[in-house]
């Protein structure tokens, strides 16, 4: 669409940012409002700013739907990515990838253990939350029996789980990321490397040289992995071949295959799996990938579900393409804002006068993390954390002549792994309540988390693994930017 209007003062420009901020920080920090609600009256209050300006209304919707037609990808991979955990649970997979971390764990090296065993399982599914809340709740029960701190223990269990939060193809943050910075995913993931490796390392050394302080030499497992391992063993069959859709993945992400028909692909063979060696029929199987898996589906096949632990159940009731309609919705809302304030060109006034205050790459790394941290702090959303510095940022980082993959990592290595280490945000309660340990008191054994931001810093400084804008990129307008949501 283009655009002869003056551009807005600085003050207009400033508006609709200060106001939607204002309506997050107040409405949902402090008031526990909901985001969508929120984002549509700053939607409203910016489309006022654009009428003011000369706008009409059909150039207000024309934004918006161009806004929604460049989100139109990251709906449809968020939508795949229910539906594949949805099968991997129907399948097998899931089950059979933690069936296999409980089995390999050495009491001798557990906090090392809980360390790789949630990076594995949550790379594999794409969840922080459901490998803590799952293998991690067995990893504590391990650490317990094996009198190790558990301060220690839930922050391996933690690093962990954002390790895979990170880096995961699964993950709704990390196909987030690189759409709001206007990157790719698989360029994001590989960007990601440079400040995600050095703090695994880091990590690694803490958990290992740490563990053997509060080993013990031989420590019977505890009834909590026995009962979980019993259980997935009476409710699958367990097969090597049910490792087939992460390895699919895992190709498909190193030859970089197009994600979208990649998720389809390992979907379906987790579908196939079902059928042929779970013995679930295709009616339960579709079932599941749209509604959602559900342990009830394997009472209907015969399986006695009724005397088994809890965390059965919430290991397996999951996934389905509704489960990420919330998600949708909320990106709707925010594109709804996006669109319009991107109309009236606001964002080209702020960045101009911010960039007068930037002079090179390391300040504007300092200034991207310092944004996203008081986002997480301020809003108690990692996810709004990602939507709001990818939006002001996006422009500066083309401008500076650097490749906006540096921002997608600056945002995530500030803001979805920074996010648990906040006591009163969503994934801090959740992280503290699921595992039995305050947020502070793990939060100095959670290298993984803030070993990210210490990296970033580094490397904007120095100019070490910081990459330069292609041609393209360079050629490209600060008004291609966009912006969304995810829960």
């Amino acid at each position: 669409m283009t655009n002869n209007r003056a551009l807005p003062s600085l003050a207009l420009a400033i508006a609709p940012i200060a106001v939607m901020f204002g309506l997050l920080v107040i409405g949902y920090g402090m008031l526990g409002l909901r985001i969508e609600p929120l984002l549509l009256v700053s939607a409203v209050f910016t489309g006022g700013i654009a009428y003011k300006m000369g706008y009409n209304w059909d150039e207000i919707m024309g934004a918006i739907v161009d806004k929604l037609a460049k989100a139109m990808p990251v709906i449809l991979i968020l939508v795949s990515v229910g539906g594949l955990i949805a099968s991997w649970m129907v399948g097998g997979t899931i089950p059979f990838m933690v069936y296999w971390g409980l089995k390999v764990i050495s009491p001798e090296y557990i906090l090392i253990a809980a360390f790789f065993v949630t990076s594995v399982v949550s790379v594999c599914t794409g969840t922080s939350w459901g490998s803590a809340g799952t293998v991690g709740v067995a990893l504590m029960g391990v650490a317990a029996g094996l009198d190790v701190s558990m301060a220690a223990a839930a922050g391996a269990v933690v690093s962990g789980a954002y390790f895979g939060d990170k880096l995961s193809p699964l993950s709704d943050s990390t196909n987030f990321a690189p759409i709001v910075s206007g990157t790719t995913l698989y360029e994001h993931i590989q960007h990601m490397l440079y400040t995600t490796i050095p703090g695994f390392i880091i990590a690694s050394i803490v958990f290992f040289v740490a563990g053997q302080h509060g080993a013990a030499d031989a420590v019977s497992e505890p009834q909590k992995v026995i009962d979980i391992l019993a259980g997935i063993e009476s409710l699958y069959n367990l097969n090597i071949v049910l490792a087939l859709p992460p390895v699919l993945i895992l190709w498909g992400a190193i030859a970089k295959k197009p994600v979208l028909p990649l998720m389809l692909s390992a979907s379906a063979l987790g579908l196939i799996l079902g059928m042929t060696v779970q013995d679930f029929s295709l009616q339960q199987g579709f079932e599941a990938y749209v509604s959602g898996f559900n342990i009830s589906m394997l009472s209907a096949n015969g399986h006695a579900v009724d005397g088994l632990v809890p965390d059965i159940a919430q290991l397996l009731n999951r996934g389905g393409l509704a489960s990420m309609m919330s998600t949708i919705l909320l990106v709707f809302c925010a594109f709804s804002f996006a669109g319009i304030l991107s109309l009236t060109g606001a964002l080209t006034v702020v960045l101009g006068r911010f960039l007068h205050l930037i002079h090179s790459t390391g300040q504007l790394i300092l200034s991207t993390v310092a944004a996203t941290i008081t986002v997480v702090f301020t809003t108690a959303d990692g996810k709004l954390a990602l939507l709001i510095p990818g939006e002001l940022f996006q422009g500066a980082y083309r401008k500076m002549g650097l490749d906006t993959k540096n921002l997608s990592r600056t945002i995530e290595d500030a803001g979805t792994i920074i996010e648990p280490l906040v006591p009163w945000t969503a994934a801090g309660i959740y992280m503290a309540s699921t595992l039995g340990v305050s947020t502070l008191d793990y939060l100095p054994w959670a290298v993984q988390c803030y070993t990210g931001v210490i990296f970033a810093l580094i490397f904007g400084f120095s100019g070490i693994g910081i990459a330069k804008a292609k041609p393209a990129s360079t050629e490209a307008s600060a008004e291609n930017i966009s912006f969304a949501a995810v829960k």
